[in-house]
């Protein structure tokens, strides 16, 4: 069995650590802290970090593109692995979705998200599970690029830190049980 991947959407570096751009990594960072796990550089492109869970084993990965260059390191994931698209988990900001509501998709658009349109256009296909985790859109016409790389106000960190271990457990079940497993982790925190 190969590897489940799960690819968080990020900017790389210090500047933009805890934005709302980069819910992805931040993800991905309470997943590898909750397994005792560490990212180092797997390659020019992204840092990874894996293991087994159960008898599962999974792949993170954090590009160190920036967002919308993101296809790159995903086309360097799919060179590096043996992937097959259906295993390949992307976690996403979403200004479509109010904050902290996490939403899941076998497959969509790019939802005006750079990140996803230069994924979708690397593979050449929509056709790969994501969880999109809301961070509102509170800003003005004009101002998106200024919010998104903005921190969580104070108000909506915990909030936001609770619905990021739940992220956590969405992934724990797509690892365990392909998307059929992160649809009924799903459907069941949504009830």
């Amino acid at each position: 069995m190969s590897a489940r991947i799960i690819f968080g959407i990020g900017n790389p570096g210090y500047k933009y650590e805890n934005t709302k751009h980069n819910i992805g990594f931040q993800i991905l960072d309470a997943f590898a802290e909750k397994h005792k796990l560490n990212f180092t550089k797997s390659d020019s492109l992204f840092l990874s970090t894996g293991s087994i869970l159960n008898t599962s084993p999974f792949l993170l990965i954090k590009p160190t593109t920036y967002v919308n260059l993101s296809g790159k390191a995903v086309e360097q994931v799919f060179l590096n692995y043996d992937i097959n698209i259906k295993d390949f988990l992307v976690v996403v900001d979403d200004i479509n979705l109010p904050m902290g509501e996490i939403r899941i998709r076998k497959k969509s658009g790019d939802g005006g998200h750079n990140g996803l349109f230069s994924i979708i256009e690397q593979l050449n296909s929509k056709e790969f599970p994501r969880i999109r985790f809301g961070v509102g859109n509170n800003f003005k016409q004009g101002e998106m690029a200024d919010y998104v790389l903005s921190k969580f106000d104070l108000d909506s960190i915990d909030f936001v830190n609770i619905k990021v271990k739940t992220s956590v457990e969405l992934i724990e079940n797509f690892i365990e049980n392909g998307y059929e497993g992160l649809t009924k982790a799903f459907s069941k925190i949504s009830n």
